[in-house]
């Protein structure tokens, strides 16, 4: 049995949290795809720890986790992050596995993508620079170095064939900067990866599914990110639906049971891309402020709005979302007044469906206005003690999208996660 947890907008939902939160009820946290561009946060005994590469269940001692092939992996953050979570106590060795069949991302991956965003000028997609993009490329283009290659004594032959490879593309792009302090920290980050529990993932995860353990696949990033249905060009390069899971574990799909779909309670963006329901005013200065919105992995301001009901909708029905768990609920608690954006007028044209290229159309969002609850909710454990205009606001929701919010975060804490059922 195989349950999953990813995001339904941009990115930046919370999910790190929210896998940890469910992670107990599991045996195996297994993330699918995406590479150190992922920032989930999570708070171990009142410590703030941000993971980029390690799955969201590292810190429960009982449980398995698994970098899975669908991932790109950059062995440099893999090894500090490993550092990171072995200073809690916990012993990596025990309880994390990787695939053999995992990308790679080499230094002069790095490069190129910081060559390339460089050269788009005005253009830029908002890459975060790690590389990930240009693994994904070698992967589809038949180059890339995976996981078990370290494993074989012809690795540094590969490794030296396909820098050239890079090497000749950065030429190109007239890329003068020194990266032999990166090779250097990849190597020795290498050798640390060779330590590690390199697995058959697919075999892995299968025989865990057979002998009836739970199985939590997590992804990164959002559905309006995917490369498919996302708001292509800006967009990630790896597939964050729920048909990335079966790609990214080597899993049947009839073995998927819940999905999960984690939506924050308004909408943000990091970089560049369409944002219909975007606020340039103080609102969305307010939004920024006391949502403490700031990419966990790059830093940078995240773009703040309204909720968008109709690319919500959109997310649900392409992932098969059947349980919806809203996020920084806390945040809309001094707001006299929100907003959701039930349709787009496209062209001059009203419409509830997500267009198939966002930046060929004038969109504007078409806007529904609710009553703010005007109450601290961040103290609050159960369903029934909830403003009734909150109730309101996530009820309309639930019968727009045609999925039920079955949790409410209403607070960073690991605790304050509200079960809507109880």
């Amino acid at each position: 049995m195989v349950d999953a947890i990813l995001g339904l907008q941009w990115g930046d939902e919370g999910k790190g949290k929210i896998v940890d939160y469910f992670a107990p009820q599991y045996d195996v946290i297994a993330r699918f795809q995406g590479g150190p561009n992922a920032g989930h946060t999570l708070y171990v005994g009142g410590k703030k720890v941000v993971l980029h590469q390690i799955p969201s269940g590292a810190f429960h001692e009982n449980t398995l986790n698994l970098i899975g092939n669908g991932v790109v992996l950059d062995p440099v953050t893999l090894r500090k992050e490993c550092d990171t979570v072995a200073s809690f106590g916990v012993d990596v060795r025990k309880n994390l596995f990787i695939s053999q069949r995992t990308h790679l991302i080499l230094p002069t991956h790095r490069a190129l993508d910081k060559a390339s965003e460089i050269s788009k000028g005005n253009d830029k997609i908002g890459s975060t620079l790690k590389g990930i993009g240009p693994a994904y490329m070698d992967k589809t283009g038949r180059n890339g170095i995976r996981v078990g290659d370290l494993l074989d004594k012809s690795f540094t032959t590969s490794y030296i064939k396909i820098r050239l490879k890079h090497q000749r593309l950065l030429d190109n792009y007239n890329f003068q900067e020194d990266i032999s302090q990166w090779e250097e920290e990849f190597f020795e980050a290498i050798d640390f990866l060779r330590s590690l529990n390199i697995v058959n993932g697919e075999y892995f995860i299968n025989d865990k599914i057979s002998q009836g353990k739970k199985v939590l696949a997590e992804g990164a990033q959002g559905s309006m990110l995917d490369i498919d249905f996302g708001t292509f060009p800006f967009v990630t390069s790896s597939s964050t639906t729920t048909s990335g899971i079966c790609s990214g574990l080597g899993i049947a799909p009839q073995k998927i049971r819940d999905v999960m779909g984690v939506t924050k309670a308004y909408c943000t963006r990091v970089g560049s891309g369409p944002f219909p329901t975007e606020l340039f005013d103080e609102t969305g200065e307010e939004l920024r402020k006391l949502g403490n919105e700031f990419g966990a992995t790059t830093g940078r301001p995240r773009r703040c709005g309204w909720i968008d009901l109709v690319a919500l909708k959109f997310a649900c029905m392409i992932n098969g979302v059947n349980k919806v768990i809203m996020t920084k609920a806390d945040v809309l608690d001094n707001f006299k007044k929100l907003e959701v954006c039930t349709s787009y007028e496209v062209d001059g044209k009203e419409s509830k469906e997500v267009p198939f290229q966002m930046t060929r159309h004038s969109i504007k969002p078409v806007l529904k206005e609710f009553d703010g609850w005007n109450c601290d909710t961040t103290q609050m454990t159960k369903a029934a003690e909830l403003p009734e205009k909150m109730t309101q606001y996530v009820k309309f929701i639930n019968e727009y999208i045609g999925a039920n919010v079955s949790h409410i975060s209403n607070g960073p804490g690991r605790e304050q996660i509200i079960d809507v059922n109880k």
